[in-house]
């Protein structure tokens, strides 16, 4: 008996995850946070090659670059106060020097098209259908950039504009990847500078295009993280402090309804040991003085050694080193 709760029934996945699925996360928050959270679990992901994205016809617009991986140009950016900006990315990729901002757009959008293409998962989180087009291109923006309202023209998507896009969209990416399995998620922050109306309009369309998408597409699913929020976790304390977007309690719930829908059983006892290594070389101690320190960072390095010796696939090399340096300091002080 769940007390006082309703409990959102998910059907396990027929596709499920092991650590030899790569996978691309691409949209709105949940993207982000599920992709963060199995990366540092050491499987094969890229998660948000373009930054957050919020909007569906974004999303669509950028998985095609990912397909025909053919690299920005200068012609492509924009500067406005004080740096090089793309409309295709979120805020993290500008930079006051064009050249790196470039490299930094080109080196994602590589990495990533090289994935999607032997990808096994595509997780797709739409947020908002509410869109802003460049009034001198029309073109669909993913963020304004704190560019001023007047050159945009803002425009709530039908929900037949959507399922025309992604319908010919997944047809394409069927082609360009046969294996690939689509999941959709709707997001459930709450876009509340649209007003509470239209925020609720805004999900009503995308939820009804998800659905209609699904339908014609065998290898597509939806995971819903939705309705997990409005339903099972309807309570402030699941959200931040904001009031909008997830709390660390609300993620951490999340993340495990995710893993029984999606991670393989046998891969389940493996992510536990990867995630106890994780965890010990995360350790910062209170006292770095505490002589039981040094045992505890070598204990740390020979489990991750012979963790590695037993599946060499795995890459803690970030981890050693962090622990090494630790080492070599508690060794000087």
């Amino acid at each position: 008996m769940n007390a006082f709760r309703t409990v959102v029934d998910i059907q396990p996945s027929p596709v499920r995850i092991t650590y030899s699925s790569a996978m691309l996360f691409m949209g709105s928050c949940f993207s982000g946070y599920i992709g963060e959270k199995l990366e540092s679990l050491k499987f094969k992901v890229s998660h948000n090659p373009f930054g957050t994205l919020f909007n569906p016809a974004s999303i669509a617009d950028n998985l095609r670059i990912l397909m025909i991986n053919e690299p920005f140009s200068p012609e492509q950016l924009i500067y406005h106060n004080g740096q090089w900006i793309s409309l295709n990315h979120y805020t993290g990729f500008s930079h006051p020097d064009q050249q790196i901002c470039l490299n930094r757009i080109n080196k994602s959008l590589a990495l990533s098209s090289e994935l999607l293409r032997k990808a096994r998962f595509l997780f797709l989180t739409f947020g908002t259908a509410w869109i802003y087009k460049l009034n001198k291109t029309g073109m669909t923006v993913a963020n304004c950039h704190k560019i001023p309202a007047s050159q945009f023209t803002r425009h709530l998507l039908d929900p037949d504009e959507i399922i025309t896009a992604w319908n010919k969209l997944l047809y394409d990416l069927e082609e360009f990847n046969a294996d690939l399995s689509v999941v959709f998620t709707l997001s459930p922050v709450r876009h509340w500078k649209e007003g509470a109306v239209n925020n609720q309009k805004s999900k009503s369309i995308l939820h009804y295009a998800i659905d209609k998408i699904a339908e014609q597409h065998p290898h597509v699913q939806y995971f819903p993280a939705y309705e997990i929020f409005m339903d099972e976790m309807r309570d402030y304390r699941f959200y931040a402090t904001d009031m909008l977007h997830p709390s660390e309690s609300g993620i951490a719930y999340t993340w495990n309804r995710f893993i029984e829908t999606y991670i393989d059983e046998k891969t389940m006892p493996l992510m536990k040991e990867v995630q106890s290594i994780v965890n010990a070389a995360r350790h910062r101690p209170v006292n770095r003085h505490d002589p039981a320190n040094k045992n505890f960072i070598r204990s740390t390095i020979k489990a991750i050694q012979y963790f590695s010796a037993k599946h060499p696939f795995f890459d803690f090399h970030k981890e050693l080193d962090a622990l090494n340096n630790m080492l070599h300091d508690q060794l000087n002080i």
